[in-house]
């Protein structure tokens, strides 16, 4: 659970993989440039919304009231 993974290029955990298909970023692309990238997932397991960096815990729990 706490090995490192790659998560852009051949390499990338299948994780990643499966978020960066469902959601881009907000430029429209799909590999994560920096660290801290986040993904809200819903209860289905669907990726719904992507954060960037900055993203504050409080920015996401203003999205995550519609997914509850």
């Amino acid at each position: 659970m706490f090995s490192k993974v790659e998560v852009n290029g051949d390499g990338a955990c299948d994780l990643y993989e499966f978020l960066k298909d469902s959601q881009a970023d907000e430029e429209g692309n799909r590999d994560i440039a920096w660290n801290f990238t986040k993904f809200l997932v819903d209860r289905t397991g669907n990726a719904v919304a992507r954060f960037g960096p900055t993203t504050t815990p409080e920015e996401i729990g203003e999205a995550l009231g519609q997914y509850l």
